[in-house]
């Protein structure tokens, strides 16, 4: 069944391309184009961002809708904001979003919001008020909590404008779509591989101010309940943004983290950068890796490899989140039915375990 806002595109391209509106170069406006359809200002508007998309037209703020000359397709344009763009597990992100990007057609601009709600908000603001993008992919800022940024959100929706999240999506944002991490999949699967190496007691570090560590939090204590293992709320060690760079600095904050891990014999960490920062804590306590504990973790990037003991991990494969993101866009441009996407995790055995 075809959408309100294609058949409504597919007149308005109809009329392009028959030379309806030669003598103005102009569309409607989208007030005489839902009396035209009788149809709601959002589904004008999601017509108009497909019809964008094509190259056909070019949407400029305050003018209207503009038809474009036909003989050099319009390069689209598509906003990424994401939380760090030259940390950790991102470059590479940036890098599959961008090759996808420039195969069909359309340019990256960066806007990095170093995981704060106010830095987001600024920039959802200027795409707002500025030169609209074809497309935006977003990373959201803590996404383990309320997002107070939800309304310009659904403006940009609103104006017609698809988003796909990445690593986390917000349910009340219909008309939206995500590309996730199985993150209960992964928290579940590292206990499970664990337990089947004989470790009965395991702890967890995870970061609380972000969907993929109450995710992955989850599964890990689903799998412990599950496989008649303990679950103690003290073999647990929350941290957040703002922490992170205390347990990144000096060994001091690693003192909390000394209780939370006694007398256990394994940890599941949040990510590779914290599970390499515990391995060379404990080796410098002398503790053995993975004799006395064993450390897994995720995202399988290189801080598993270049670990002073390289870390078991899990990894995405073939799959990456970027690239599947882009990919997903590129295909809501063009009008494709779309749904969200789940990237699954495959372990990745090394010498920690």
């Amino acid at each position: 069944m075809q959408h309100k806002y294609q058949t409504v595109a597919d007149t308005l391209r109809a009329a392009i391309q028959s030379g309806l509106y030669e003598d103005t170069m102009l569309l409607p406006t989208e007030q005489a184009l839902c009396q035209q359809f009788q149809v709601s200002r959002q589904t004008v508007r999601q017509a108009l961002s497909l019809l964008a998309a094509e190259g056909l037209i070019e949407r400029r703020q305050g003018s209207g809708s503009h038809i474009l000359d036909q003989g050099t397709p319009r390069r689209r344009t598509v906003a990424v904001v994401i939380t760090y763009i030259n940390n950790y597990i991102f470059p590479s992100i940036l890098r599959e979003i961008e090759n996808v990007l420039a195969a069909n057609n359309a340019a990256p601009t960066l806007f990095s919001t170093q995981n704060q709600i106010s830095t987001e908000r600024r920039i959802l603001q200027s795409l707002l008020e500025g030169t609209h993008p074809d497309g935006i992919l977003v990373e959201g800022s803590k996404t383990g909590l309320p997002n107070p940024n939800l309304d310009l959100y659904r403006a940009l929706i609103d104006e017609g404008i698809p988003l796909v999240f990445m690593h986390g999506d917000y349910r009340r944002l219909p008309g939206s779509l995500s590309v996730l991490d199985d993150n209960y999949g992964g928290g579940r699967q590292l206990v499970e591989y664990l337990h089947r190496k004989g470790h009965r007691s395991i702890a967890g570090i995870f970061k609380n101010d972000d969907m993929q560590g109450l995710q992955r939090y989850s599964g890990y204590a689903d799998a412990l309940r599950d496989l008649g293992l303990p679950l103690e709320d003290k073999q647990v060690y929350w941290y957040n943004t703002e922490s992170k760079m205390d347990l990144l600095g000096t060994d001091d904050s690693w003192t909390a983290v000394d209780r939370v891990i006694k007398g256990c014999t394994a940890v599941v960490c949040y990510n590779d950068e914290i599970a390499s920062r515990l391995v060379t804590y404990l080796l410098k306590k002398d503790i053995r890796i993975p004799k006395d504990i064993a450390v897994v973790s995720f995202d399988n990037s290189q801080y598993s490899e270049l670990s002073p003991i390289g870390i078991t991990s899990l990894s995405h494969g073939d799959y990456n989140v970027g690239q599947m993101a882009a990919e997903l866009l590129v295909r809501r441009l063009r009008g494709e039915e779309c749904t969200s996407e789940v990237a699954p995790w495959f372990l990745i055995e090394r010498d920690s375990s």
